[in-house]
């Protein structure tokens, strides 16, 4: 349900988006924010898509096993008939989502909830991911986390594919990826050409 924005003495919503690479901690600092949201006693609701079982089926986990409750989605519409009266959404792994992400989220914000997406911006190869773009263009604040580069040790925002094959979409880990910059992925790249 859409309301129309009053402006006058209502709450105003925003859009916050954490992006990067795998393992710069984008899920750590979502859940650093939402457990921020539980200390100050707001109401909030937060979603993963349902294709992301990684670590559990329902809560989002980070990388260090950092976890909080969340509700498993298959489309992002799902989440407005589900975020009634809440001060805060929170949504993982936004990538994943639809083309309709963005505009659910402005909704939210227009709704006066304040919105906190965490995704990957960028793919195995560098290109923007899914709908992370969208998300990053109608954000209010963009928090851009780097990993560590495990070849040169410099910052890396590549997740780079440890392994050649399936489409932009495979989900896995250190046993699948790792974190490099830019040359770092490029050299190893040309190398196995």
């Amino acid at each position: 349900m859409f309301i129309e924005p009053n402006f006058r003495g209502e709450r105003r919503g925003w859009i916050e988006v954490i992006c990067g690479s795998m393992f710069s901690g984008k899920t750590e600092e979502l859940i650093r924010r939402l457990k921020r949201v539980e200390i100050a006693n707001l109401k909030a609701e937060i979603f993963k898509p349902a294709v992301d079982t990684r670590y559990d089926e329902v809560k989002i986990v980070s990388h260090d096993s950092n976890r909080i409750n969340s509700t498993p989605i298959d489309n992002s519409q799902t989440i407005l008939l589900l975020a009634q009266d809440v001060d805060v959404v929170g949504i993982d792994e936004a990538q994943f989502f639809d083309d309709q992400i963005a505009d659910v989220c402005e909704k939210l914000a227009f709704n006066g909830m304040r919105v906190i997406v965490a995704g990957l911006d960028m793919d195995y190869q560098g290109k923007p991911f899914g709908q992370m773009p969208n998300l990053l263009a109608v954000a209010d604040y963009i928090t851009k986390l780097h990993a560590i580069c495990v070849v040169c040790g410099n910052i890396a925002n590549i997740s780079y594919r440890k392994i050649k094959t399936g489409g932009q979409v495979l989900l896995g880990e250190k046993d699948i990826y790792e974190p490099r910059c830019r040359i770092c992925a490029k050299l190893e790249d040309q190398e196995n050409a």
